[in-house]
């Protein structure tokens, strides 16, 4: 017995330093001994939204002159993913385009240091002609690409690739028009002019016209702009100072740390070991959480997204403080120690897993039907829901496992009390088949009962 209890003694104090070291490496950066490295901490590398960072942000509806309006939704998603990967091209890695409503789409951008460039980029889409003989052959809207190039023989260019329908028809065109004037036209403007010397059947030409970079790469922007699928004018726009979300950030922080020793205090003190060991499965759930947070690549944290952090934190207690409760009255019955541990997690699990999905269910409903920050909240919410049942039905579970093989006898150390005249059933009663073996035991049982019901039926002779 003494070999099993130092066992466990030094089971629980590995996982106390475990658990210790992923906090620290969630929340501390440092600077690494012996090398110039910076670790940053994980809570440091999560991507942040607008509205904490600061940056810009923009909404454009589909243009007053937008004539075609068939297939308008399908069309409205291909122009959200042509601006994205034309403004992620920029550099602007953290930006998001999303859909706001059936005809408007929204634009963020953080940390970013110019942005009337950004405006003048989006916000000015030109409408890309080639014409010969003064008549439209081919317009921009099958261009799948435009970036600014250098050539030694024409310097700065801009080199366009059109797509699949659209390089067969530059190629029907340059192979049937050889040795005629072509005429590069944008917004109505003569930007280059050259003749076709031969048939140009790679999708692939070039737009020369002495530019230098910035000319030619805000070109290219704006024949971008010009291919998109709608047409789009700007309706609202603005600045987003970094200082308002900074000081959210850190208020929210400085709450968030509060209330977790709160929480911490409050669980200690009413369930004792049970509650300490709920707190350690609490510290894990942070680490895990933040952890996620930076490692998911679609995550990018808001001001809603840290409420839906708050709310799974209050979820992950209240799921242990609905096991703990079971515990307690498992023990008023009679049962020992180790048995209303094993009942308390098992009659607990049903009611835990039913809450826990409609909150998924109803997280799941916000990710995929809101946009912008109500997205984030959801996305956060569903993460933090999902760590957090696993902390509360698995860590915290290994861990009081691992403190009943310490001590199983003193009720004071969980605080669990029965009346006077409640006697303790024998363990070999309440024992049996109950301790806790791992998450699926609920369903083990259930096919017990049912196969013990299919075995005892009676048959009328």
């Amino acid at each position: 017995m003494q070999k099993h209890k130092r066992r466990a003694i030094v089971k629980l104090v590995l996982i106390s330093i475990a658990i210790a070291i992923a906090l620290f490496l969630a929340l501390v950066p440092f600077n690494v001994p012996f090398t110039n490295y910076r670790y940053t901490s994980f809570a440091g590398r999560i991507k942040l939204a607008i509205d904490l960072k600061g940056g810009i942000y923009a909404v454009y509806d589909i243009a007053d002159n937008e004539e075609d309006r068939t297939n308008l939704d399908s069309r409205l998603e291909g122009t959200v993913s042509r601006l994205y990967g034309m403004i992620t091209s920029k550099g602007y890695m953290e930006a998001t385009v999303s859909r706001e409503g059936s005809t408007r789409v929204r634009v963020e951008v953080p940390d970013l240091q110019n942005p009337e460039e950004l405006f003048e980029v989006i916000g000015e889409p030109a409408v890309l002609e080639f014409r010969i003989d003064g008549e439209t052959v081919l317009t921009g809207d099958t261009i799948e690409n435009a970036y600014a190039s250098y050539s030694n023989e024409s310097g700065y260019v801009v080199q366009l690739i059109f797509n699949s329908v659209g390089a067969k028809q530059f190629g029907d065109i340059t192979t049937a028009n050889v040795n005629k004037a072509m005429d590069i036209v944008v917004n109505d403007k003569v930007i280059s002019s050259a003749t076709i010397s031969q048939a140009i059947t790679n999708g692939k030409p070039v737009i020369t016209g002495n530019f230098d970079y910035a000319q030619a790469d805000k070109l290219a922007n704006q024949i971008v702009s010009g291919a998109f699928d709608v047409k789009l004018q700007l309706i609202e726009s603005s600045v987003v100072s970094p200082t308002l979300g900074a000081n959210a950030l850190t208020t929210s922080l400085i709450a968030g740390g509060i209330g977790i020793l709160g929480i911490v205090i409050f669980l200690c003190v009413l369930y004792r070991t049970m509650g300490a060991m709920s707190s350690m499965s609490l510290l894990l759930f942070v680490a895990l959480y933040l952890f996620f947070l930076w490692a998911l690549p679609w995550v990018q944290l808001t001001l809603p997204g840290i409420a839906g952090i708050i709310l799974s934190i209050g979820m992950a207690v209240d799921a242990n403080i609905i096991i703990f409760e079971r515990v307690k009255d498992e023990y008023r019955l009679g049962k020992s120690i180790n048995a209303s541990i094993a009942a308390g997690f098992k009659r607990a699990l049903a009611a835990i897993i039913d809450s826990n999905v409609t909150t998924i269910i109803a997280a799941v409903i916000l990710i995929a039907l809101g946009t912008g920050s109500v997205r984030g909240f959801g996305l956060t919410w569903l993460i933090g829901v999902l760590i957090s049942m696993f902390c509360s039905l698995v860590v915290t579970r290994g861990l009081l496992n691992t403190v009943l093989k310490i001590n199983k006898t003193d009720a004071k150390l969980y605080n669990l009390k029965r009346e006077d005249d409640v006697s303790e059933i024998p363990d070999d009663d309440n024992t049996k088949g109950s301790r806790p073996r791992g998450i699926f035991s609920l369903g083990k049982a259930v096919k017990n009962k049912f196969t013990r019901k299919k075995n005892t039926g009676s048959v009328n002779q």
